[in-house]
């Protein structure tokens, strides 16, 4: 039986965590930490406020979903103190990763931009097309509470297309009287952040070439399609020394 804590306990995800550890065979819901929700009951868990309470609570694997203001900080005591750790929070810079693979020595670590599978599909089939199509532009869309923008899994896909793609196509630049409106850059590609109320997180890539246009898109309309992709992850951790990034490696 491997022991799981929740760190964001008390948000969406982190209830849908909670939700989705309760219910598997093979795992236990240890400990729910969440400062904003303290006291309350999650799936039979009362939620604390500070990690030092689940030093002894038989915690194998943490899994993350704060906020990226507190995610290092909450790596950094996990792996300090020998205890595993999946990371959904996005927004961790390369920085933050490599600092993880300095940590990742006593305890191992899996971050994940996204752990739906149809989003790792996009991936692989991104990767595929730019090879073919190098004019590619990126739109995200997420819900209003998202912290970060644009979204990890649309850094790594404008990060994979510019690796792929064998072109020499640049995209071209906005009216300078208007900055901001042709998105960000990453690896060459632009890509557009959107947030509004009603979405939760979905995902097109746009790929152009004479005559036509290839449109690859990835839609979470629940977050249930979240939680295969969670679990995958808090049971390989253990066996995967040092940092892994990406659930395409885990499947």
């Amino acid at each position: 039986m491997i022991g799981v804590g929740v760190l964001g306990a008390g948000g969406r995800m982190g209830r849908a965590v909670c939700g989705a550890v309760a219910g598997a065979e093979d795992l236990e819901l240890v400990a729910a930490v969440d400062p904003a929700a303290m006291g309350e009951a999650v799936e039979g868990v009362v939620v604390v406020a500070t990690l030092d309470a689940i030093a002894g609570a038989g915690c194998h694997v943490a899994v993350d979903f704060t906020h990226p203001s507190v995610v290092m900080a909450n790596a950094r005591w996990c792996l300090s103190n020998g205890i595993h750790l999946v990371i959904g929070t996005t927004g961790l810079s390369d920085a933050d990763l490599d600092e993880l693979r300095q940590l990742a020595a006593g305890a191992n670590v899996v971050v994940a931009p996204n752990f739906s599978l149809g989003a790792v599909l996009l991936l692989r089939f991104v990767a595929e097309a730019a090879k073919h199509l190098d004019a590619a532009e990126i739109i995200e869309l997420h819900h209003d509470g998202k912290a970060d923008a644009p979204s990890g899994t649309a850094v790594a896909t404008a990060r994979i297309i510019g690796a792929a793609r064998v072109g020499t196509w640049r995209a071209p630049g906005g009216d300078a009287a208007y900055p901001g409106a042709r998105g960000t850059e990453i690896d060459g590609v632009r890509v557009h952040a959107v947030r509004l109320p009603g979405l939760l997180a979905h995902e097109e890539v746009l790929f152009g070439g004479p005559g036509q246009v290839l449109s690859i898109r990835h839609d979470t309309t629940d977050r249930a399609a979240f939680m295969p992709g969670v679990l995958l992850a808090v049971r390989s951790v253990m066996d995967r020394p040092g940092l892994t990034v990406g659930l395409g490696s885990l499947l």
